[in-house]
């Protein structure tokens, strides 16, 4: 769950969002496709975001994909077109393969807290860069997370959904067999 929040946080408040985890490293190919090195995703068509309170200029996600054991650097920037304040929040399911395991609102402030931001995000351009450990103990299968999130007036501030495959480890000594 930290993981995921401070990701949605992250990606959410910074003029990021979160999307798609492919198998592969990719770019932005189509409408869907956050700008930058990374495979994350928008939930809407372009059409359907013009009035989102955040412009994502570009997110790079180093590894691309995320591996278990490694060190994830999430570097985003964007615009904010309004100041974020206290009540905002994110709507945010996770899913290992079809189990849901986690649907729950959180507050968005209090979550930006474990990226090193606060609340209110002024009106303007953001840029950020973290740095997140992850687990090697992070069970293998295919996790989707999708964060809709919302000021607190309810104006869309972003949507996104993401899908990482995180594989088994060989412990190397099977690989010359």
């Amino acid at each position: 769950m930290r993981l995921s929040a401070a990701v949605i946080a992250l990606l959410s408040t910074s003029a990021t969002a979160l999307s798609v985890f492919r198998e592969n490293s990719v770019s932005a190919t189509d409408e869907y496709d956050v700008p930058g090195k990374s495979p994350l995703k928008f939930c809407d068509a372009a059409a359907d975001r013009k009035d989102d309170i955040i412009t994502i200029e570009e997110v790079i996600l180093t590894p691309n994909p995320p591996e278990a054991g490694q060190t994830l650097t999430i570097e985003a920037s964007g615009i904010v077109k309004e100041a974020i304040e206290e009540g905002a929040y994110v709507q945010l399911q996770v899913k290992y393969g079809y189990i849901r395991l986690i649907n729950t609102q959180a507050d968005l402030c209090k979550e930006m807290k474990n990226v090193e931001l606060e609340c209110p995000i002024e009106k303007g351009r953001i840029s950020i860069t973290k740095n997140v450990d992850l687990p090697k103990e992070i069970p293998p299968g295919k996790y989707t997370v999708e964060a809709d999130v919302f000021n607190k007036d309810e104006k869309h501030i972003t949507c996104l959904t993401a899908t990482v495959t995180f594989g088994r480890k060989t412990l190397g000594f099977f690989d010359d067999l």
